[in-house]
C-alpha cells in the first residue's frame, strides 16, 4: 500500500498561503497607505524646514537630514506606486526595507537621547510586516 504526500502543504484556507488571501492584500494596502502618507508628511518636513531649525530638535547634520527626507518621499513613492501600477513590483518590499533601515536608526537616535523609542519600533515593525508581506506576495505572483 503506497500513500500519496501531498506536495503542497495544507494551510486549511482551501490552500491559499496566508498572504495571498484577499484580507491581507486589504490589510497590506491599509498599512502601505498609511506609512506612505507618515513618510511623505515627515519627509517632506525635512524638506521644507530651514536647516537650522530641525538642527536644533535633533543633533544630526543639516545636510544628512535633507537626505533622510529625501529617502523617505522616494520610499513613500515606492510604497506604493509599483505595487498599484503592476510595474516593478518587487521595488515595493525593496521600498519597504530601505525605510526599515532608516527606522532602525530613528530607533536607535531616540532610544540614546533618553525618550521612549516606541513609535519609530512600531513603524519599523509595520514595514517590516509589509516588506515580508509584499515579497510573499511577489514571490507567489511569479511562480504562477
Amino acid at each position: 500500500m503506497t500513500s500519496q504526500v501531498p506536495t503542497k502543504p495544507s494551510t486549511g484556507h482551501g490552500g491559499n498561503s496566508l498572504w495571498s488571501r484577499p484580507i491581507t492584500n486589504y490589510v497590506l494596502w491599509t498599512i502601505q497607505g498609511l506609512l506612505a502618507l507618515l513618510f511623505l508628511f515627515a519627509g517632506g518636513m525635512k524638506l521644507v524646514l530651514p536647516i537650522e531649525a530641525m538642527v536644533t530638535l535633533v543633533r544630526l547634520p543639516g545636510l544628512f537630514l535633507r537626505f533622510i527626507g529625501v529617502a523617505e518621499v522616494l520610499g513613500a513613492i515606492g510604497l506604493i506606486l509599483p505595487w498599484l501600477l503592476g510595474i516593478r513590483r518587487e521595488l515595493t518590499p525593496l521600498a519597504a526595507s530601505g525605510l526599515v533601515i532608516i527606522m532602525i536608526g530613528a530607533t536607535a537616535l531616540t532610544w540614546a537621547s533618553g525618550r521612549a523609542a516606541g513609535g519609530p519600533f512600531v513603524v519599523g515593525l509595520l514595514l517590516l510586516f509589509v516588506a515580508y508581506g509584499r515579497w510573499s506576495s511577489y514571490a507567489a505572483l511569479s511562480a504562477d
